[in-house]
Order: structure tokens, then sequence, then C-alpha cells
């Protein structure tokens, strides 16, 4: 009996200086953790911006290894959306035309590709879509009665108003920077004009003329027409006369946008399937190309001058992507198993 009290007390000794090393470790342990909670990794950058020159590269963030890490996982994003509310920053909408079931229907979402919302639900195409100056309204073209009409609405998608009846085949419809005026194209018959309320719609040219915008000022237009032979972009005066030529390019698209500052064009240009932005100054110098690959088209400039968006095949799919003035930022906006294109920025 003596000894197996002596042996248990052994035992117990060994198990309680047992317990207590284990409490000792553990709390050093948790310690450990507390430290590296209240000391986390800080990175030296954040930015996963893709840009083209010549061939894409990607920076990627990386960590500062004088400070405590445990398993740092660092999943770069090769299409980030861009930083919001700092000068460098896109803002506002933009409308787009988003195929869905079999339609092209009237989208939008914000200037990030955040709060993408679908307006339209008609049986028939609705496409073309612009945003007024003030960034209330939205003005498309639709075959939604028959033959291709102007329509309004809310950027909710309330308030559906159809403003042409039968004056032709129209499209492209554009307010004026005033809100007085609504210029578009009449297919085949030139450029037209009618007051915001639809009234008093008539021809301001009369030549194979498309795509008409506003100057930032509402002093001039823009638009893209086979008057010399070849299609070419063009600007003129706001009642449709001092016609000059700013281009001479083989291979011109039809839609342009203006710099927020007036003296530039964006565009796009090339073979069908190979197509690339480019900007130009409006009289017709400082040629540079954004863009090289991906079949790009549609550019829009941002009311901040900082982004031009546009639309693009390059992951096989038509997206809406955007880029600086300079070439560089490449950023993809949408990502849908379905076309988005056609885009328009507006505040």
């Amino acid at each position: 009996m003596e000894s197996r009290k002596k042996f248990l007390s052994v035992f117990d000794a060994f198990l309680i200086g047992g317990l207590g090393c284990g409490v000792i470790g553990l709390c050093i342990l948790m310690g450990g953790f507390v430290y590296v909670w209240q000391n986390p990794p800080v990175p030296h950058s954040t930015s996963t911006q893709v840009e083209f020159s010549g061939s894409p590269t990607v920076t990627t963030p990386f960590f500062d290894l004088s400070t405590p890490t445990i398993f740092p996982t660092i999943i770069p994003s090769l299409f980030p959306s861009p930083i919001s509310g700092d000068g460098s920053s896109s803002s506002g909408k933009i409308v787009f035309t988003c195929f869905i079931n079999q339609i092209d229907q009237i989208c939008i979402m914000n200037a990030d590709g955040s709060g993408r919302k679908q307006l339209t639900n008609f049986q028939a195409t609705a496409f073309y879509a612009s945003l007024s100056p003030d960034g209330g309204t939205i003005y498309f073209a639709s075959r939604q009665s028959g033959t291709y009409e102007i329509y309004s609405m809310d950027i909710n998608g309330n308030g559906l108003k159809r403003l042409t009846n039968n004056i032709g085949t129209l499209y492209a419809p554009e307010l004026s920077p005033d809100g007085e005026r609504i210029i578009f194209t009449n297919n085949g018959n030139g450029l037209w004009v009618m007051n915001a309320d639809g009234s008093d719609p008539h021809a301001l040219t009369f030549r194979d003329d498309i795509d008409p915008t506003w100057s930032p000022d509402g002093s001039m237009i823009a638009f893209a027409s086979l008057r010399s032979g070849q299609r070419q972009l063009y600007t003129a005066n706001a009642n449709g006369k001092k016609v000059n030529q700013v281009t001479d390019l083989n291979n011109m698209g039809g839609r342009s946008t203006w710099s927020p500052d007036g003296t530039r064009l964006a565009f796009y240009r090339g073979p069908a399937g190979d197509r690339d932005i480019f900007i130009i100054n409006i009289d017709g110098t400082g040629l540079e190309r954004l863009t090289n690959g991906g079949d790009n088209l549609g550019p829009t400039w941002s009311p901040n001058g900082e982004w031009i968006a546009f639309t693009s095949f390059r992951d096989g799919n038509n997206e809406i992507y955007m880029i600086r003035p300079d070439g560089t930022g490449l950023t993809r906006l949408t990502n849908s198993t379905t076309s988005d294109w056609q885009p328009r920025w507006g505040r």
C-alpha cells in the first residue's frame, strides 16, 4: 500500500507538472497570435491594374516581410474595378445595351461596374442609349412599336415615353447640353433634331450621316459620314453648317465621343474583327491608338475626362471595358455570358 501511494504521488506530480508546462506553452502560443492580430501585415501596394503597352503586364500586391505574417494569400485580380472617391476615380452612370433572352435591352450600372440593372423588358430590340447631361433621363431607340422610334425614360426605367412617330428608321438619340434638343440618326435621311418633348422633328443634314454627338458646350456636333466616298469622322456647327472633315483613314467606324474639354474625339476603326480605339484632336492632328487587338468599338468619354469606356470582344464575348486616354489602366467593367455593348457614360 505504501508503495502504491508513493507511485501515485510521483505520477500526480508528473501529471501536474506536465499540465503546467502545457498551460504555459498554450499561453505563449496565444500571446503570439494576439501580437500578430494587433500587428497585421502592411502591404506596400494594392494596385492590381492591368496596363497595356505592347504586351500586358500585371502589378500585384506584395507585403512587407519585416512585419510578422501568417501565410498571406495574394490573389491578383486581372480586371479590377477602378477605386472610387478620389480625383483619379471614375464616377457617374453608364447606360448600355445588354442582350437578354435573345433580345437587346437597355441596362445601367455604376461607372465602376457595380449596381447593374436591366431597365427595359421589351419584346423587340432596344439599343443606342444615352444619358441626359443631368444624368436623370435615358434616351434610346427601339422597334417595340414595329418601327425604330426614339423613347425616353428615367434612370430607374420609369416614365417611359415614345417621342417620335413614323418619320423613318431612327437611332442614336442624344440630348443637347442645354437640355432643349435631341439629335438622332434618321437612317438614310441624314441627321435630325427635335425638341426634348419630341415636337418639331426636322432634318439637320441631308447626307448619309450617322451617329451624332454634341460637343460639351453644345456649339458643335461630331458624326460619321460617307460624304467623301469613304466613311470618315466630321464636325459641324450645331445648325449643321460649316462641316469639317476630321479623319482621312480607312475602315472607319461610326460612334464617336467628345473629350469633356471639347478638344478631342475618341472613335474606332479597323477591319471587322480587329478594330481599335483611337483619339484625335478635332483639327485632325494628334492621332493616337489606345488599344491593340481585341476588336473594340463604341467609345464614350467619362465626364471627368480620365477614362474612356468601350466595347471589346477580347475575352471571346462583347463586354464593356475602360481605359485611360493615354492607353493605360485597361479595366473590365462587365462579365456576362451574353453581349454587353454600346456604352454611354453620364453623370
